[in-house]
């Protein structure tokens, strides 16, 4: 498992991190505090508080290519 810390701002971050995220073949989650929900589900993203930043789960060792295709969300 990968994970890395992102920030998703605004209701146009949040439709396309999704639409990214639904095309990685493995899963997904976003952890919120004591939440988890699946990152393809936009209304899941929609549904945590995003003013704080937010932990990604990949479940996948091998996902420089989908790191890539995020790397505008990531933090730090």
């Amino acid at each position: 498992m990968t994970t890395k810390t992102i920030r998703i701002n605004t209701i146009a971050d949040v439709k396309k991190f999704c639409s990214i995220v639904i095309g990685c073949p493995y899963e997904v989650d976003i952890v919120s505090g004591r939440y988890a929900i699946d990152a393809k589900s936009i209304m899941g993203i929609f549904s945590l508080d995003l003013s704080n930043d937010l932990e990604l789960r990949i479940h996948s060792d091998d996902c420089a290519e989908f790191l890539d295709d995020i790397k505008e969300f990531i933090v730090g």
